[in-house]
């Protein structure tokens, strides 16, 4: 009896029982669970990985990237691969590389993977690939998870585990979830005859298979007209049903909108060439198949009143009573292609995982923190995450959903490692000089308009100041809690907006006069630009939630448009930075000016309240450096010595015993010699 006993409770034996008991059995823990190995899944896991955090990645496929394998379906990309800008800023250059994810590693960058400025899908397949290796990214492959629940328990971060149970029933347990499967479920319109629509994501690809076809495609997004784009020569005709007006990306500035890469139907419409779009409600029509295989489109109570007993060619067709019927002759193919939408199959109730409204059915509700609003450390990411953003910004999007991980990421950090959102301090005499920088070079603000905003705050008496970059803008009033951060004196927000009415698929982007380039016509601005927010306290979770129509925050004490520029470059002194300055100071109730140090010594003289840069600057001994005809004039004005004739050059960095200005910078001028003259300053 005791051999079997310790058999039994032996290592072996207790294995053997654990086995046969799975509520007993251990299940692997992680802190971070990524669901998907695609960009924004891969993107998470380069962030935890760096920040050296316990976490998985769950991908169902062999490799990463498995959607590019499939999809697009004519394997050219829509995102652009722009190698050349003539700039060596990396920050800058992302702004117009839609394909990059964000690395410490300069190899993993899209142009070292394609030439083409539309890539072929292939490209991104073998990119994903490298970037899961070369940084080592923790992926169980060839793993598929098939179930999500919850488990309550007080000691989880969130007051639960998340329980996910793969296809061989391994279950695994999270603090936090990370869903990035995108959105895989082909949109299905019910109607009568639907059964006969062939499906985008099977649906041949060889136009030798359309040769002389008449062809009517459903839909009216990219994946439509990438799929009439494929076939439009070997075509008899493509009609193009949907139930809204074509939206073309540049008049609408959402890049999810038709590209001029793939309108070529718009052209042999336009032009008669036999090919057409149309514009009616799917769920009033109904297909009607004919005893020698033609499609016909009929309306849907034609179909109602109709004997079941009858046969098809009997139906009633809308050409009976309208001869002039626009769609009166016969389809040999039907195609649809209606887009996708997120997988809620895998999720348990318990999650409260749901969809929005019916124009918003295809992705999950989410919080402007992309945190699930059902339940607590649930956060979507990439694509599924789009609902934020939708016909808005980029956030659906490579280029655009790189910087909202990243915002997730630094959250999460913060909520759970007690690190604050990073953040840089300056003297205020660097606010301006910090704003330029920010608009002119980052690649989050530029694609993420509108959804992420450049946070300064401001220090006690605006003496200094905290700049936070790329905070999620609609969460503003909770920054303090999410970020760490302390907001008490005040905060600017630095944003990227088009104009108001500027964009949309009724408008003509092209109008005349459709630019503004005087300073004082800043606000009126139409293409992308710079607008920076002023408010003396945190705007509350109302006021937020409250602000006017079409504004993405609260009204501000203060609001300043940097006008547009044709080459977005806001450098301009006079055009961008001097109304720049002006705007802050004004917000400030100071002097936010750089100035020489015989101005300095000026406004000691004359001035209660010097300005900060002489505060923190002149009165340290830190003036501007001089050029040599500043050096000469202040030898010549008694304002400097005369380094020549001692034989020492400020510039060598030697210093005579006693002498403790810095090399290379303007001394103060000796007492009783100020001159009037000399009082410069910079923009």
């Amino acid at each position: 009896m005791g051999l079997w006993a310790a058999r039994l409770w032996g290592p072996p034996g207790l294995l053997l029982a654990l086995a046969l008991h799975p509520a007993l059995c251990v299940r692997p823990h992680r802190d971070y669970c990524v669901l998907g190995a695609g960009p924004a899944g891969l993107q998470m896991a380069a962030f935890l990985q760096r920040a050296g955090r316990d976490y998985a990645v769950f991908e169902r496929a062999s490799a990463p990237g498995s959607f590019f394998t499939r999809y697009p379906r004519h394997r050219k990309l829509i995102s652009i691969n722009k190698r050349f800008t003539g700039k060596t800023n990396a920050e800058f250059n992302l702004r117009h590389d839609w394909n990059s994810l964000l690395s410490h590693d300069p190899r993993l960058l899209f142009r070292h993977y394609s030439r083409d400025y539309f890539p072929d899908a292939r490209d991104m397949v073998r990119y994903l690939g490298d970037f899961a290796g070369r940084l080592g990214l923790r992926v169980l492959y060839n793993t598929t998870i098939v179930h999500v629940a919850l488990d309550k328990a007080q000691q989880a971060w969130n007051g639960h585990y998340f329980i996910l149970t793969d296809q061989k029933g391994q279950a695994y347990q999270c603090s936090v979830l990370l869903v990035a499967t995108g959105l895989s479920v082909p949109n299905l319109v019910d109607f009568p005859g639907s059964e006969y629509a062939e499906g985008y994501e099977s649906v041949s690809v060889d136009p030798e298979d359309f040769v002389g076809q008449n062809v009517l495609i459903l839909g009216r997004g990219n994946s439509a007209f990438e799929t009439a784009e494929n076939i439009l020569g070997v075509t008899n005709f493509i009609h193009m049903l949907s139930r809204s007006r074509v939206r073309l990306s540049w008049a609408t500035h959402y890049v999810g909108d038709l590209r001029a890469i793939n309108n070529g139907l718009l052209d042999t419409y336009q032009l008669k060439s036999l090919d057409g779009l149309l514009e009616s409600d799917l769920t009033d029509l109904a297909i009607v198949k004919d005893h020698k295989g033609k499609f016909h489109i009929t309306l849907k109570f034609f179909l109602e009143e109709t004997n079941a007993s009858q046969s098809t060619d009997s139906i009633t067709l809308p050409q009976d009573d309208n001869d002039n019927f626009a769609m009166r002759v016969a389809y040999d193919r039907v195609i649809r292609c209606l887009g996708w939408k997120f997988d809620f199959s895998i999720f348990n109730q318990s999650l409260r995982l749901h969809s929005g409204s019916e124009f918003s059915k295809k992705y999950p509700l989410i919080k402007a923190s992309y945190e699930s609003k059902g339940s607590r450390g649930l956060f979507i990411l990439g694509t599924a995450s789009h609902s934020v953003d939708y016909r808005k910004s980029a956030g659906g999007f490579i280029h655009g959903f790189r910087y909202t991980v990243r915002a997730v990421h630094r959250l999460l950090e913060h909520r759970h490692h007690g690190l604050a959102w990073p953040a840089t301090e300056h003297p205020i005499t660097q606010l301006t000089s910090s704003i330029v920088r920010r608009v002119n070079e980052a690649s989050g603000l530029y694609q993420m308009f509108g959804v992420l905003a450049d946070i300064v705050l401001l220090k006690e008496n605006a003496t200094a100041f905290t700049y936070l970059e790329e905070f999620p803008m609609q969460m503003l009033a909770q920054l303090e809690t999410l970020t760490g951060r302390a907001a008490r004196h005040g905060l600017f927000v630095i944003n990227m907006e088009y104009g108001k009415n500027f964009s949309g698929p009724d408008k003509d982007v092209f109008f005349y006069d459709r630019s503004v380039g005087h300073t004082e016509d800043a606000w009126l601005s139409n293409f992308l630009h710079p607008v920076i927010y002023y408010y003396r306290h945190l705007p509350t979770e109302q006021e937020v939630r409250f602000r006017p129509a079409h504004w993405p925050l609260p009204r501000p004490a203060a609001i300043h448009h940097i006008v547009e520029d044709f080459l977005t470059d806001w450098t301009a002194p006079v055009g961008h930075i001097l109304p720049l300055r002006r705007f802050l100071e004004n917000c400030l109730d100071t002097d936010l000016r750089s100035f020489y140090a015989e101005s300095c010594f000026l406004f000691t003289l004359t001035r209660q309240k010097l300005p900060p840069f002489c505060q923190q600057g002149y009165l340290r001994r830190q003036g501007l450096v001089s050029t040599e005809s500043l050096r000469q004039h202040g030898v010549e004005s008694r304002l400097l010595r005369d380094y020549a004739a001692i034989g020492q050059h400020p510039e060598d960095g030697s210093r005579r015993p006693g002498d403790h200005t810095p090399a290379g910078h303007l001394l103060a001028p000796e007492p009783l010699l100020p001159s009037l003259d000399s009082n410069k300053e910079e923009l």
